[in-house]
């Protein structure tokens, strides 16, 4: 395998867990952001933490590709579940994802031309991830997601669950596809769930975000172990 995963996680905490995992390991800085790069399972891989929301996961992606040279990205953190069958510390893996703050037509009748406002995973990368999901030891959950820049509280669920149909929703995620879908570099989203409708608010995602944190790292550890095998 020559390919080299870029792995973007929104935040310091989400990041945390996929260090001890990097080989051979140095970092060095672009774009005010600080990459670690080296080797996981022996893919080569670059690893930095966006900061939070759509702007800065987009600048994250770009500085991925274009810098760090990554082939595929692997958005890879913690969000919010929005389906009722998802449960708190469950893993989803992103089939794909939308953008639940933006009018539809931005992405079809402008750049980039899209055929629909759907954003969809790599094919390749979600079958490393339904491999890997067999080996887990935790339920893990694909369909779609929903990004937006702000908490989704009881008040936003419903209107949500009917328009995008989403397992989770987040704040990077499409943001991170989109930047992908336009330079033609797989993508794949994972993300493990802090909170949902009964375990709502801030406070559970404070509370639980370390432990998810850790999940989805692991999963994605999982995921390169399927890649590496290809």
């Amino acid at each position: 395998m020559t390919e080299k995963i870029g792995l973007l996680c929104p935040s310091d905490t989400e990041l945390a867990p996929f260090l001890p995992l990097i080989r051979d390991s140095r970092k060095s800085e672009a774009a005010m952001l600080e990459v670690w790069e080296g080797n996981i399972g022996g893919i080569p891989a670059a690893a930095l933490y966006s900061g939070v929301c759509k702007v800065n996961a987009a600048i994250a992606a770009q500085t991925l590709i274009s810098r760090f040279g990554a082939t595929a990205v692997i958005n890879a953190g913690v969000a919010g579940g929005i389906d009722p069958d998802v449960g708190l510390f469950d893993v989803v893996v992103t089939e794909r994802c939308a953008y639940h703050d933006v009018a539809e037509d931005i992405l079809t009748e402008f750049h980039p031309w899209m055929p629909s406002f759907w954003f969809e995973s790599d094919s390749r990368l979600l079958a490393a991830a339904r491999r890997a999901a067999g080996r887990a030891g935790c339920p893990v959950r694909f369909g779609n997601t929903a990004t937006g820049e702000q908490f989704v509280t009881d008040g936003g669920r419903a209107a949500l669950r009917k328009r995008f149909a989403p397992l989770s929703v987040d704040m990077e995620t499409a943001a991170a596809a989109h930047v992908c879908y336009v330079n033609r570099v797989p993508f794949l989203a994972v993300r493990a769930i802090t909170d949902t409708a009964e375990h709502d608010g801030a406070e559970n995602f404070e509370q639980n975000c370390e432990k998810a944190s850790g999940i989805a790292a692991e999963f994605v550890r999982l995921l390169l172990e399927e890649l590496a095998e290809d």
